[in-house]
């Protein structure tokens, strides 16, 4: 299912999200304090091209807080509802459960995404 599963997610929407990421992760590099959470942004617009066969995994680092913080703030909310939406629109169907829990998944990451290993 990865493979096949990867080519038709980018197809039907994995793209956007990605671009939405890589946008987010732009606005977020125009300062020198935001470059850490636009770089985390390009890792997750990454991920979310391709994200089949990925998992990731919450780390229990508490460096990371002040940074989840600010990005709860300033982006995360909205990254995190585009996810849970879609998720919500293909488990509507038999066949788009897989995608709907990549989009679950996503939208978890979208809300805490310091700390968190992709594997």
């Amino acid at each position: 299912m990865g493979c096949l599963g990867n080519i038709i997610w980018f197809i039907f929407g994995g793209f956007l999200s990605a671009v939405a990421w890589f946008l987010v992760g732009c606005v977020w590099c125009i300062t020198i304090v935001g470059i850490p959470v636009g770089m985390q942004c390009f890792k997750i617009a990454g991920l979310t091209l391709w994200p089949f066969g990925k998992q990731v995994i919450p780390s229990d680092r508490t460096g990371s807080l002040l940074l989840n913080i600010l990005w709860l703030i300033f982006g995360g909310v909205e990254l995190a509802l585009h996810h849970l939406l879609w998720g919500l629109i293909f488990t509507i169907t038999i066949v788009g459960i897989p995608f709907g829990q990549q989009h679950f998944k996503l939208a978890k990451l979208a809300l805490l995404p310091f700390g968190a290993q992709i594997i």
